[in-house]
Parts: C-alpha cells; structure tokens; sequence
C-alpha cells in the first residue's frame, strides 16, 4: 500500500492537472462562440452568391465553366483535407482519417489515384504517414480562417482539375451539428453538382431578371465561379473550426470530471491508510501496555 505522502503528492499532481483542464475548457467554450457566429456568418455570404452563379449558370447556356462540366472517366482525384494543428479534442481528427481512409480503399480498388492538399497539421501528419502525393499543405491558421492562407495551397487544386490532371476534387472536413455532435464528411467539391445550384420557387423569384455584363459573360461567371467555390471552401474551414472547438471543450470537461472523481477516490484511499496507522499504533500502545502490566 502507498504511504500517505504518495497519495498526497498524486492528489496534488491530480489537482495541478485538473487546473489546466479546467482552465482549457473555458478558453475553448469562449473560442467556440466565436466560431459558431463566424460560421453563421459566413453562410448568408455562401446562400447568396450561389443563388447569382446559379442564375447566371442558367442565363448563359451558351458557355459552361469548367468546374461545372463532369469527367466521363474517373482516374485521379484532388482531395482537400481539412483538420486541426493543436490535438486535445477528443475523436475530431481520428473519426476523420477513419472516413478518409474507407474512402481511399475505395479509391484503390477502382484504380483511382489522388493528391492531397493537407489543412492542419494533424491533416499534414497523416497523409505523411500515407505516403499520399501531398502538392500543397497550410498550418498555423490560427482561430480564425484568411483566404489569403488558403486560396494558394488549394488553387493548385482547382488548377489541376482546369487543365484535366485530375477528374474530381474532394474536401473533406468535420461538419458542426451542435457542441456535443460533429460529424465527419466527405464532399465533392468539383464538378459543382446540380443539387449545388438548386433554387427554391421563391430563390427563382428573386433572381429572375437579367444582367448586363462588363466586361463580358465569360469572365464574370469565371470570376464569381472561382468566388463560390473559394466560399465552399472557407465554410468547411469555419465548420471544422467550431467543431475543433467544441470538441475541445467537451474533452476537458471530460478530462476535469475524471479528475474529480479520481481526487475523490484517492482522498477514500489516504483516509482509509491513515486510519489504518493510526489503528497499529493504538494496537502497539494496548499491546506495549498489556505486556508491561
């Protein structure tokens, strides 16, 4: 059995450890209101400018963007890989490499290739550890993402799929549900989908006039093309991040009432060594006593 200063000292290094997680689950709780309203934020940007490209998509069949034209043939692949550089937020990145390695198992046994584009350090680390074909990578982002940081890395991307060195780009990212539920997924980012550019009745309504455009059709629908695929790509990384800190918090919640419940399990313990001392030497003064009467 442990001696009482070993149990004191485990107790304090319980408390010390308790102080950080707690200390952590404030910051992240703070951190993850600020992601979810940058997140909300960003979604009228995203509803409004796909509504335009939609219209304008529809207004000039005459031309077709290349991300919106589908490969007949499905050879090698893009993929955008979007994670956190800290760790300490549970299952986020592992539930993430699990769903991106079903998919690449997939990818091989189709005979698919693909390149990678890794967002994150914890992204970057394990396509490393794939061996994957990484072209571009972008760590250190901080809390709060730029497009500045991100549109080189993933132009390579668009770029590859424009001059037809790959048929498909994916993104793959930790979608926000709410604080106790971030679910991992997989979308096709290139070819732009039909569903993508959907309208309600009352959508169809509201855009329904005509544009005048300058300098012409092609190089407006080029720009806000590039602009809506650039805004796809910053909600996934606002989604991630609202997920990174929302499981943060739930893990050093988790983390501090461990540490409660074993400071309370090791307090019973130094209770119950120092009755029992206190016990033997009562025991060995009755017995000292008892031998010397």
């Amino acid at each position: 059995m442990p001696s009482t200063k070993e149990i004191r000292l485990q107790i304090k290094s319980v408390r010390n450890t308790r102080k950080i997680t707690k200390a952590m689950e404030m910051v992240s709780a703070s951190k993850m209101r600020k992601a979810q309203e940058r997140m909300r934020r960003a979604r009228p940007y995203g509803d409004k400018i796909r509504n335009i490209v939609a219209h304008l998509a529809q207004s000039n069949p005459e031309y077709r963007h290349p991300f919106v034209l589908k490969r007949s043939t499905l050879r090698n692949v893009g993929l955008i890989l979007v994670s956190t550089d800290k760790g300490l937020c549970g299952g986020l990145n592992t539930n993430i490499q699990r769903a991106i390695l079903a998919r690449i198992k997939q990818w091989e046994a189709d005979g698919v290739k693909f390149q990678a584009t890794a967002i994150g350090n914890r992204g970057l680390g394990f396509m490393q550890r794939l061996n994957a074909d990484i072209v571009s990578s972008v760590v250190q982002f901080g809390d709060q993402p730029h497009m500045d940081k991100l549109i080189g890395p993933i132009k390579l991307q668009f770029d590859a799929y424009a001059e037809g060195r790959v048929d498909a780009v994916f993104i793959a990212y930790s979608r926000f549900i709410n604080t106790m539920k971030q679910e991992p997924t997989i979308e096709q980012l290139l070819p732009l989908s039909a569903e993508r550019f959907a309208q309600t009745e009352a959508e169809k309504r509201a855009y329904s006039w005509d544009y005048l455009y300058e300098p012409d059709a092609q190089r407006v629908i080029d720009e806000l093309m590039m602009r809506y695929v650039e805004a796809l790509i910053y909600q996934s990384v606002a989604e991630n991040l609202a997920s990174e800190q929302s499981a943060r918090m739930v893990a050093m919640k988790s983390a501090s009432d461990n540490a409660d419940k074993l400071i309370d399990e090791l307090q019973l313990v130094l209770n119950k060594t120092r009755q029992a001392g206190i016990t033997k030497e009562i025991s060995e003064i009755v017995g000292g006593a008892a031998a010397i009467g």
